[in-house]
């Protein structure tokens, strides 16, 4: 913002002092009028203590008369605003944990009840008879009556005495059609006078004393050729919406430049480690590389294919590879990463495979010794429960350099452990990894390779937006011969329906899954139902079959054994938690049902379903439900529809928002957007993304007088906020 005088006049022991102030955007928002310190210390803890602060302070949504829904016409499962007025409230119960508290809110076509759990005293005190609300949040329906739990709301007073002098009220606005900008408020904000109306106001006297976006933090030719809005205009509109197309371009020009600023961390990230760090380079194949090839007994798909030159080209270039492998479930992404290893062997250097679980770090073991020993590879498996003997041996393997590869879980990375001439890090499910942990295993050696596995797809804007400093790799095909898995929903009525059909899969020679949920609130009980149930199942439901339990607390020789023994078809029908959820691989299954499917989440749904259709064999996947939510109706929805994971990822982070897709430790950049969504703005992050490579491409390090402008705002605002986006 531009710079402006105001005059601070204090009283002081019979004196009158007078303060010039000249205002810029670092000025705090305590000169604004109405803010006093305790304000101030509230405004602080939502990130506001500067004036630039506030004007950054961006509406959550817009309430806008003519996308209202009358009460009459509302779905259930859909988030929308509702505007009415207050016909009745209701405090139920007095004891802390049991209260609620309930309004009614009606309109012209009919009535709508809200319902509070928490905050009871709060909400019962601020929602008041004979009010008008505009309310926000997700409908649902208990027979025919409309209800939301824990709405958003804000007041629409048509009481002009508490508007200032100028300044119209809520109610007026909504009732002239205008578009209202809504700020996200908390409970301690609203208590202080600070709701989204006197956010409003503050933000209007901001924006008198120095509208915001004078200078822009972008050079011309990016917001000529990019079709922005100057970074005034977008301030302006963002907060004051002229109109609806308005507001659209104003939001494009804020999320634009986000996500340049984002973008240029991993594009000068990307470049210094071009620039500044040589890793071994991979001069040849040879005939580790050949055999291995030879000995498959299929053909690579495209995907595959494409995904081993990728890899190779990185190796052979001198410069530490760092890529992303992304593949669905069943894709073949472990023969792809065992290429790299051969070609690693071929060139006198060692590789570690680092997988999640015990259970999943053997079986790579045992698939990787029986492709790699006959090519004269040496394989070691180290894991945390392993005997000393046992581990030593590989130990000293491993800093002798007699072991080629070794595969193991977070065991490989402790104190200890050394390898001989490590070249290749790689590391399954990485999602599943602390930041911590992967670059442990990657300081093992000297700027190694290092390739990361999903097998849990990633959206695009998402893997550009977490991983954007990764080279990223996708195999989207699957081997020939894969077969898509009929998925089927069933409520819990139908259960011995199910498992009838179970029984006559079994019967013909086939193999079956069934996965109880372990949710975390939950799990001791869920570990408890889940055991009791194999024990029923063993005794009254399947007696004449050979039945299988595993669940993550039992040790990991106790697993393998079990899975050993499903393996070689000497069980029948596993039973079990999410404990088999990825990695497990036995072409003979081909029945897997989810009991109480509705309690998984979408990513997981779809995982689990790929432990069936790995074989000749029609699969079938039933999902068992009990009690359905709105978003578990759409998750099922969603497994019957579509067999392709990186759908199943798309409609995922459309449900749960991307924050919640990888978890916190994948963040990265997420946790510095304020206004970008990463859910749907991929259009908007492709376009930064080139304009951030382009630009680092022809000024590495922005030295260039015209780059001036980036170079400072990078480091002044945007350096330390996407300075969590340490390691892919």
């Amino acid at each position: 913002m531009t710079g402006n005088k105001i005059v601070k006049v204090q009283i002081y022991k019979n004196f009158i002092l007078v303060t010039t102030i000249n205002m810029t955007g670092s000025t705090s928002v305590t000169y604004l009028k109405g803010v006093g310190s305790k304000k101030a210390s509230i405004l602080k803890e939502v990130g506001i203590v500067t004036l630039d602060d506030l004007f950054d302070y961006y509406p959550r949504r817009y309430l806008d008369r003519s996308a209202m829904k009358s009460i009459v016409a509302l779905a259930d499962g859909e988030t929308v605003t509702v505007v009415g007025t207050v016909i009745k409230t209701q405090l139920d119960g007095d004891t802390p944990g049991r209260a609620r508290f309930k309004a009614w809110l009606g309109d012209a076509t009919g009535v709508l009840e809200l319902t509070w759990f928490r905050g009871v005293r709060y909400f019962s005190r601020s929602v008041v008879q004979g009010e008008s609300l505009a309310v926000y949040g997700k409908v649902s329906y208990f027979g025919s009556h409309a209800q939301m739990q824990h709405p958003d709301f804000d007041r629409l007073s048509p009481d002009r005495l508490q508007v200032s002098e100028g300044e119209c009220s809520d109610f007026e606005l909504y009732n002239t059609g205008k578009i209202i900008p809504i700020y996200p408020t908390s409970e301690a904000m609203k208590q202080a006078s600070l709701g989204s109306k006197q956010m409003r106001t503050l933000i209007a006297r901001a924006f008198e004393q120095g509208a915001p976006g004078q200078r822009e933090n972008l050079t011309a030719s990016m917001v000529a050729d990019n079709g922005l809005l100057s970074l005034a205009e977008a301030y302006r509109e963002i907060h004051f919406p002229s109109s609806h197309g308005r507001l659209e371009r104003a939001r494009c020009r804020l999320k634009w430049t986000e996500l340049f600023y984002a973008q240029l961390l991993f594009a000068l990230r990307h470049s210094e480690i071009r620039r500044n760090k040589a890793a071994v380079k991979f001069t040849h194949s040879g005939e580790a590389t050949r055999m291995l090839y030879e000995s498959l007994p299929y053909a690579l798909t495209d995907g595959q294919k494409n995904a081993v030159r990728e890899i190779y080209r990185d190796l052979r270039s001198g410069s530490p590879m760092n890529r992303l492998l992304q593949g669905d479930v069943g894709s073949g992404k472990t023969i792809v990463a065992m290429f790299a290893m051969a070609l690693a062997a071929d060139n006198e250097l060692q590789s570690a495979f680092m997988a999640p679980t015990e259970i999943l770090a053997v079986q790579h073991y045992l698939v990787m010794k029986r492709y790699f020993t006959p090519l004269g590879l040496h394989v070691g498996l180290l894991t945390g429960k392993q005997g000393k003997k046992a581990r030593q041996s590989v130990l000293d393997a491993l800093s002798s350099g007699e072991l080629h590869c070794v595969i193991g879980t977070h065991a490989m990375i402790e104190h200890g452990v050394s390898y001989a001439n490590l070249g290749l890090v790689i590391i399954d499910e990485q999602h599943r990894f602390g930041v911590l942990q992967r670059k442990a295993l990657q300081e093992k050696a000297i700027n190694p390779h290092v390739l990361l596995m999903t097998a849990t797809p990633i959206p695009r804007t998402l893997a550009m937006g977490v991983f954007g400093d990764l080279d990223v790799s996708v195999i989207r095909d699957k081997p020939v011969g894969r077969r898509p898995i009929k998925t089927v929903q069933r409520p819990e009525q139908e259960k011995m329906k199910v498992y009838d059909f179970l029984r006559s899969q079994i019967a013909e020679g086939r193999q079956g899954y069934i996965v109880y949920p372990l949710v975390e609130e939950s799990e001791k009980m869920d570990l408890k139902a889940a055991v009791e149930s194999y024990h029923e199942l063993s005794a009254t439901v399947f007696p004449d079959l050979r039945l299988g339990l595993i669940h993550g607390q039992m040790g990991p020789d106790e697993k393998e054994m079990v899975m050993e023994q499903f393996r070689r078809g000497e069980i029948d029908l596993l039973v079990g938690t999410t404990v088999i959820e990825v990695g497990v691989d036995v072409s003979n299954a081909a029945v897997m049902v989810i009991e109480h499917a509705e309690r998984f989440g979408l990513a997981q749904l779809h995982q689990l379903r790929g432990r069936v259709g790995r074989g000749e064999h029609p699969s079938s996947c039933f999902l068992l439900y009990a009690k359905m939510t709105a978003d578990a109706r759409e998750r099922l929805g969603a497994m019957e529809s579509t067999n392709d994971g990186f759908v199943i990822s798309e409609i995922d982070a459309r449900i749960r928002g991307a924050g919640n897709i990888l978890g916190k430790e994948q963040s990265g950049t997420l946790s510095g957007l304020r206004i970008a969504d990463l859910n749907t703005d991929y259009t908007i992050m492709q376009s930064a993304r080139s304009a951030a490579f382009a630009l680092v491409e022809q000024d590495g390090q922005l030295r260039a007088a015209e780059h001036a402008v980036i170079r400072e705002c990078y480091l002044c605002h945007y350096h330390d906020r996407f300075s969590l986006a340490e390691i892919g």
